[in-house]
C-alpha cells in the first residue's frame, strides 16, 4: 500500500465513509452514543487568545467545544484537528502512586477525539478518534489511534469487510479444526462448547451467528480509555478499547484488543508488553515483556517475564511466566512458570501445573500438526516430561520424569505415571495421591480457592478434587481394573498387574499396587458420598435426614432419562471448571440451535441456572454412588455411624497431610547444606509451622465440629 495524499483542510474528518452512513446522520453519529452527554460550548474569543499564546493550534477553533470550568492557560504547544470536545479542566494535579501530572493538555496532537473531565495528557505524540472517561492520564505515548472499522479483539467483521479479516483462535488444534471467534465476554466454557461439539455443525454456526449480532455492527467505533486510567511510556496502541482503573507503562504495542479493567479489578500491563488480537480479562497483569497474539485471557491470571499466549483460551486464576503457549484451550487455576516448558495444542482441565523442561504435544509422530491432549483436572507434569500427540489423561494425574516415547491413554484418575526405562515398561500406580502425596491433593484444593481473588463469579469453579467427574473417574477406573484382575492366569507378583490399552506400544504395561488401588478408590468414593451428603446437611441447617433423602429420591424427568442402572447419572463435563451433567448440555445446545438462547448473556444465564442446581445434582449423585458401592438404602443410625466414620477419615487426611510434608524435613539430605539442624529451621521452617499444615489442622477441627453438630442434630 502506498502512501496516499488527502487535501490538508479535511485533517480530523471524514472517519467514515460517506457510504456507510446511515441517512439523515453525520460521521459521528456512534461516537454521539458513546460519549458521556455534556453541555460541551464554542470557545470564547478571550479563550481562543490565551491557547494561541499558549502555542496552540487548530485547523478550525470552531470545532473545539469544552465545557465549563475550562482553564485555558492549562493547554499548551498543542495541535487539534477534526471536532474535539474537552470535558472540566481546573487547575489540579493528579497523583498516581508517586506520578505526579498537572491537569491539562501539552505537547500532544488530539485528532476528533473527546476528552473526558480533569484529563492530564502531556506529550503524545498522535491521539486520534478516542474517547476517555475522566481523571484519566495519558503520557509520553507515542500513537494511539482508532479505525473506523476496530474491532477490539473481538472476532467480528464490519459492514463492507470480507470474511478474511475475521479473527480466529485456533484453540486445543494447531490444524485449525477446532477455532472458535474471540469476543469480549468470554469464559473457557464459551470456548470449549465452541471447540469440544465440532460435529454440530448447527450448533457452530449458531454460535458464530450470535457473536456477530452481538459484537459486529456498523462501521465508526471510537476507541475508549475509562475514568481513572494511567496509560504512560508506551509505544502504539490502535484499535483499543481500556476499562476503568487500568493501567498501562512501557507497553511496546496493543492492537485489536479489549482490556477489562474497573476500580474492583483493576487490569495492569508493563514493559516490553505486545497484545495483538485478543481480551484481556478484569484484574489481569501482563508485565515484562510477555506476547500474546490470538488470545482470550480470562479474570485474575498473570502473564510475565517473556512468556508467550499464542492462539490459546487462558482460564480464571492462572500464572503463566516464561514458558510457550501455543493452540490451547486452558481452565481456571493453572499454573506454568518456567522458561523452559512448552504446552501445545492441548485441553486442560484446570487446577493444574506445569514443571520445568515439560514439552506437551511433541508432533513427531503425525505427518500432520493435527494430534491433540487432553487431560482432566489437577494434570502435573513433572520435570523434563515429554509427551506426544494424542494423548489423554484422566483427572490428577502425576506424570514421573520422562521422555515417553508413544501416545498415552491414561483413564486411571489420582495416578502416578512412570517410564520405567531399566525394564522398558509403563508403570501406573492408581491412587498414588491419596496412598503417598495427601499434601498435595490438598493443597491444591486449598490453593485453587485461596487464589479466586475475582470479584464477579461468572462461573462456579470447582475446586474440590473430588467431585462428580472424578467420582465417575473412580468408578470406571475401579471397573477397569477389576477386569483386568479377571483375566484368565493372571497372577500378580510383587503387587504388580500386567494391564493393555494405556499406551499405544507392544511393549509391557503395569498397573502397581492394584489390591491397595482398589480399597484406596473405595475409601475415596465413600469419603465423597457421606461428605457431600453431610455437607447439605450442614448448609441447609432446616433439613431433617429424612427431607434430605425426599429430596433426592423426588423425581425429575430429564434426570431419570440421563440415569444408568443404579439411577446414578454418569456422565458428567468439566465445562470451563464447572461441573455440569451431560444432559443439561445437550438442553443448552438444543436451545442454542432452536433459538431460545440467542446470546452470548443468555448461555451465561444457563451456566448460572447449572451452578444453582448443582448442589442438589452433587448430592443426588453421591447418593447414587453409596448405590454403586452396595449401600442402595440408609437408615438414619446407619448415616449417624457413617458420620463418625466421615470424622475419623477427615482426621486420616489431616495426618496423611502432616506425614506427607512431613517427610520433606525429615529427609537426612533435605538438611545437608546447613551447619546444622537450627540454621535448616531457621531457613526452611518446621513441619508444624508450615502455613498449609495450619490451616488444614483448623479446617480439619472446624469440620469436625461442624459434624459432631449435624450429629446431634440429628
Amino acid at each position: 500500500m502506498s502512501v496516499t495524499l488527502l487535501p490538508a483542510e479535511r485533517y480530523g474528518y471524514d472517519f467514515i465513509d460517506e457510504s456507510f452512513i446511515p441517512k439523515g446522520m453525520d460521521e459521528y453519529w456512534i461516537r454521539n452514543t458513546q460519549s458521556v452527554s455534556q453541555n460541551w460550548r464554542n470557545l470564547s474569543e478571550q479563550e481562543k487568545e490565551i491557547l494561541l499564546r499558549n502555542h496552540n493550534i487548530s485547523s478550525n477553533w470552531n470545532d473545539v467545544l469544552v465545557c465549563d470550568p475550562f482553564d485555558p492557560e492549562l493547554i499548551v504547544n498543542s495541535r487539534f484537528y477534526g471536532l474535539v470536545r474537552i470535558g472540566k479542566l481546573r487547575s489540579i494535579v493528579l497523583k498516581y502512586h508517586d506520578f505526579c501530572i498537572p491537569a491539562g493538555i501539552r505537547n500532544s496532537v488530539i485528532i476528533a477525539s473527546d476528552i473526558g473531565d480533569d484529563a492530564a495528557i502531556q506529550d503524545c505524540g498522535y491521539i486520534s478518534h478516542y474517547i476517555t472517561g475522566s481523571r484519566v492520564i495519558l503520557s509520553h505515548i507515542d500513537e494511539m489511534q482508532c479505525t473506523d472499522h476496530a474491532k477490539f479483539g473481538n472476532g467480528i467483521v464490519k459492514e463492507g469487510e470480507s470474511e478474511d479479516v475475521r479473527v480466529w483462535i485456533d484453540v486445543m488444534n494447531e490444524a485449525g479444526g477446532r477455532s472458535i471467534l474471540p469476543f469480549e465476554d468470554q469464559i473457557p466454557a464459551d470456548a470449549f462448547l465452541w471447540a469440544a461439539y465440532r460435529d454440530d455443525e448447527e450448533l457452530c454456526r449458531r454460535l458464530q451467528e450470535i457473536t456477530q449480532q452481538q459484537y459486529g455492527g456498523s462501521r465508526g467505533m471510537y476507541g475508549t480509555i475509562g475514568s481513572d486510567s494511567v496509560i504512560k511510556s508506551c509505544k502504539i496502541i490502535k484499535d483499543v478499547k481500556i476499562g476503568n482503573a487500568a493501567y498501562i507503562k512501557g507497553a511496546n504495542k496493543l492492537k485489536n484488543i479489549t482490556v477489562l479493567s474497573s476500580e474492583d479489578e483493576q487490569t495492569q500491563i508493563g514493559e516490553g508488553v505486545e497484545l495483538v488480537n485478543g481480551i484481556v480479562g478484569y484484574g489481569c497483569s501482563i508485565f515484562y515483556g510477555a506476547k500474546a497474539v490470538r488470545f482470550v485471557i480470562g479474570r485474575n491470571s498473570n502473564l510475565k517475564y517473556g512468556a508467550r499466549l499464542i492462539h490459546s483460551v487462558l482460564g480464571d486464576n492462572s500464572t503463566v511466566s516464561c514458558c510457550e503457549i501455543l493452540n490451547n484451550l486452558v481452565f481456571p487455576v493453572h499454573e506454568q512458570h518456567h522458561n523452559n516448558s512448552f504446552l501445545i495444542a492441548s485441553l486442560i482441565g484446570g487446577m493444574s501445573n506445569m514443571a520445568a523442561g515439560t514439552t506437551i504435544g511433541s508432533n513427531h509422530n503425525s505427518r500432520a500438526n493435527d494430534g491433540e491432549i487432553r487431560a482432566g483436572r489437577g494434570f502435573w507434569p513433572g520435570l523434563a516430561v515429554s509427551l506426544k500427540h494424542s494423548s489423554r489423561f484422566a483427572g490428577f494425574t502425576l506424570i514421573a520424569q520422562s521422555t515417553y516415547p508413544y501416545e498415552l491413554n491414561i483413564d486411571i484418575p489420582f495416578s502416578l505415571v512412570s517410564n520405567n526405562i531399566k525394564e522398558n515398561r509403563l508403570e501406573v500406580m492408581p491412587a498414588y495421591f491419596w496412598m503417598y502425596n495427601m499434601y498435595a491433593l490438598e493443597r491444591n484444593s486449598w490453593k485453587s480457592e485461596n487464589r479466586d481473588r475475582r470479584k464477579i463469579k461468572i462461573q462456579r469453579i470447582e475446586n474440590n478434587y473430588l467431585a462428580p467427574d472424578t467420582a465417575e473417574e473412580i468408578i470406571s477406573a475401579l471397573e477397569k481394573l477389576k477386569g483386568w484382575m479377571r483375566q484368565p492366569d493372571v497372577s500378580i507378583p510383587n503387587e504388580i498387574l500386567p494391564v493393555h490399552g494405556l499406551e499405544r506400544s507392544k511393549r509391557k504395561t503395569v498397573i502397581l499396587k492394584p489390591d491397595r488401588a482398589i480399597a484406596s478408590y473405595k475409601k475415596m468414593l465413600f469419603y465423597y458420598s457421606y461428605k457431600t451428603l453431610a455437607d447439605y446437611l450442614i448448609e441447609h441447617p432446616s433439613y431433617t435426614f429424612d427431607e434430605m433423602i425426599d429430596r433426592i429420591n423426588a423425581p425429575d424427568e430429564e434426570k431419570q432419562q440421563a440415569e444408568n442402572e443404579y439411577g446414578r447419572i454418569s456422565d458428567w463435563v468439566n465445562f470451563g471448571g464447572q461441573i455440569i451433567p451431560s444432559f443439561r448440555i445437550e438442553i443448552l445446545r438444543q436451545k442454542i440451535k432452536e433459538g431460545a438462547i440467542d446470546n452470548w448473556n443468555g448461555i451465561h444465564a444457563f451456566y448460572a441456572d447449572a451452578a444453582k442446581q448443582y448442589p442438589l445434582d452433587k448430592l443426588k449423585h453421591a447418593y447414587s454412588v453409596l448405590a454403586f458401592l452396595e449401600h442402595e438404602s440408609i437408615t438414619l443410625d446407619d448415616f449417624k455411624r457413617e458420620l463418625n466414620n466421615l470424622i475419623h477419615t477427615q482426621r486420616w487426611i489431616n495426618d496423611q497431610v502432616y506425614k506427607s510434608r512431613d517427610r520433606d524435613f525429615s529427609d537426612p539430605f533435605r538438611g545437608i547444606t546447613y551447619r546444622n539442624e537450627k540454621e535448616m529451621e531457621a531457613v526452611a521452617g518446621k513441619t508444624v509451622n508450615n502455613p498449609f499444615i495450619r490451616y488444614m489442622a483448623k479446617k480439619t477441627e472446624d469440620y469436625v465440629k461442624a459434624v459432631e453438630g449435624l450429629i446431634e442434630r440429628l
